[in-house]
């Protein structure tokens, strides 16, 4: 049976090494990742051609079909009218979840330009959330065929409520946080 190579680095080595640095007794106590949320925004006034367009870059990165979010309710001033469609998510386990994470940490992330790592920032609850400006970014997208760039958010959700167990967590499994002494990371700690 195929085993994700995430995966089986989860097993044999970031486990392991977790056990072993927060004392853990049980092998079910050890923090893991539970699932993977990609989440888009769209323009209200978005034509039918190209919410299919977005709909299907997302289905091509994430491996699966997302479902299309709508308004709960109508506002005026943004011009939006309830059931209207706002938006795209997908929730990715398993196999699928592991091999998403593989090529956001492998592939992706490093192909940005003046690429020096991500905020090491979670919300408080052991969750990490990043945001993408350019969907372009990933290998399934092919340049000559985006009509248009879109931005996602991907939160990962583990299973532990500690930010600092979590963050060790992705860094065993190669999550490129940015080191504290970088610029980027100096202008967020003082604004």
């Amino acid at each position: 049976m195929y085993e994700p190579i995430l995966k089986k680095h989860y097993r044999e080595s970031v486990a392991p090494a977790l056990m072993k640095s927060h004392g853990f007794k049980n092998p079910h106590q050890v923090p893991a990742i539970e699932k993977v949320v990609i989440n888009t925004g769209m323009d209200a006034s978005i034509d039918k051609a190209a919410l299919n367009d977005t709909l299907q870059d997302i289905a091509n990165i994430a491996g699966q079909r997302p479902i299309l979010t709508r308004a709960r309710k109508s506002i005026a001033q943004f011009k939006l009218r309830k059931d209207m469609p706002i938006g795209a998510k997908v929730t990715l386990r398993g196999v699928s979840m592991y091999e998403f994470l593989h090529r956001l940490i492998s592939i992706a992330l490093p192909t940005i330009r003046d690429f020096r790592g991500v905020s090491s920032r979670l919300d408080g609850n052991g969750n990490y959330t990043i945001g993408i400006g350019d969907h372009t970014i990933f290998p399934e997208i092919s340049i000559d065929n985006v009509k248009r760039v879109v931005g996602m958010d991907i939160t990962i959700v583990t299973t532990t409520r500690d930010d600092e167990t979590a963050r060790e967590l992705l860094r065993h499994f190669g999550m490129p946080f940015r080191r504290p002494d970088t610029p980027a990371a100096t202008e967020a700690a003082t604004a």
